[in-house]
């Protein structure tokens, strides 16, 4: 697949069902060549979306468990070869990949065999997803808004199979909320690798945080603005190629957990002349926060430029930040 082939009737399609946030009744994948247009455009931001994921949980020292990977949902199967991708074949036993549609399944396992040759990849079975067979890492992505009670009662029987598990949503205040709502019913099973710095119940479900939504930006690789293809399709797609919005869970089984005292921001930072206002979330709550030019110059200026997790140790005078740092790798010990 390239530029000049892609399928827009079919592009317009998902994108149209993408808007819509209905459940499906049933798959929407036709053709591998449907798939191969998915899998040049839509699917490639959603892989931008898992970079910036994967970016973060590096950054926290995350490691997958090993044993088998199985994508849930996997569509053209973007989000099992980044995470593949990101950690190398080696980290895992194997690669399963499940959709709805088996036209999907089947291009996903192409792409991933053709991507990894010593890596053993299949497509999952009925009877595997019905059994106990302990799995690895559960990975879905960009499915909530779409799902049935059955399909999500598949995902739990999964989840509690999994050693941990990374679900990416597109950032919508409404997938958002609704991931939350199920990341605190896996509290008890599982410690909180990222976003959250805290084990608690979710705090932007608590009463009068209502206007609030758990979610994050990641940035598409620059050249992308330099690159006539890329702006052709954001222009005929109505698609502001600068904004990645998504929301995400990472959890595991055996993760110790953040180190104590950090603070996740989220969203956007919004800078003024004299401060930078976040909202940020901690072990103590959800709050609006002003971290002080004139008290801590080098965090003003970094939190208004930095396209890293926005992951913080904070210095501060109640709602001031008056000092502190990025929570980085070598910060990290």
């Amino acid at each position: 697949m390239n530029w000049t082939e892609l399928d827009w009737p079919s592009l317009d399609k998902h994108r149209e069902r993408f808007l819509e946030g209905k459940p499906s009744d049933g798959p929407y994948w036709e053709s591998a060549a449907d798939l191969a247009s998915y899998n040049l455009t839509f699917g490639e931001r959603i892989g931008w979306k898992w970079d910036a994921v994967l970016d973060e949980l590096r950054l926290r020292g995350w490691k997958p468990p090993g044993g088998s990977v199985l994508d849930w949902g996997c569509g053209s199967g973007i989000a099992g070869r980044r995470v593949i991708e990101r950690f190398g074949a080696g980290a895992f036993g194997s690669l399963l990949l499940w959709d709805h549609s088996t036209v999907a399944a089947d291009f996903a396992r192409e792409q991933a065999t053709q991507a990894f040759p010593g890596l053993e990849v299949a497509v999952a079975s009925p009877s595997f997803l019905e059994s106990e067979e302990p799995l690895g890492l559960l990975v879905v992505s960009h499915v909530l808004n779409e799902l049935p009670q059955e399909a999500l009662d598949q995902i739990s029987a999964l989840v509690a199979r999994s050693r941990a598990l990374i679900w990416v949503e597109p950032g919508s205040r409404t997938t958002s909320r609704a991931l939350g709502k199920i990341r605190d019913q896996l509290l008890d099973e599982f410690r909180v690798v990222a976003p959250c710095t805290h084990a608690n119940a979710c705090p932007i479900l608590r009463a009068g945080n209502e206007r609030h939504w758990c979610h994050h930006f990641g940035f598409p690789p620059p050249g992308i603005f330099a690159d006539t293809n890329w702006v052709k399709f954001g222009q005929r797609a109505g698609i502001d190629l600068r904004s990645l919005p998504y929301s995400f869970m990472a959890l595991d089984r055996n993760s110790p957990g953040s180190p104590p005292g950090l603070s996740r921001v989220i969203g956007r930072p919004e800078t003024f002349k004299p401060y930078v206002r976040v909202l940020n979330c901690d072990a103590q709550g959800l709050e609006e926060l002003e971290v002080i030019r004139r008290s801590a110059p080098a965090l003003y200026k970094e939190l208004s430029k930095t396209k890293l997790p926005l992951v913080y140790k904070w210095e501060r005078e109640d709602l001031r930040v008056v000092g502190g740092m990025a929570f980085r790798p070598e910060s990290a010990g």
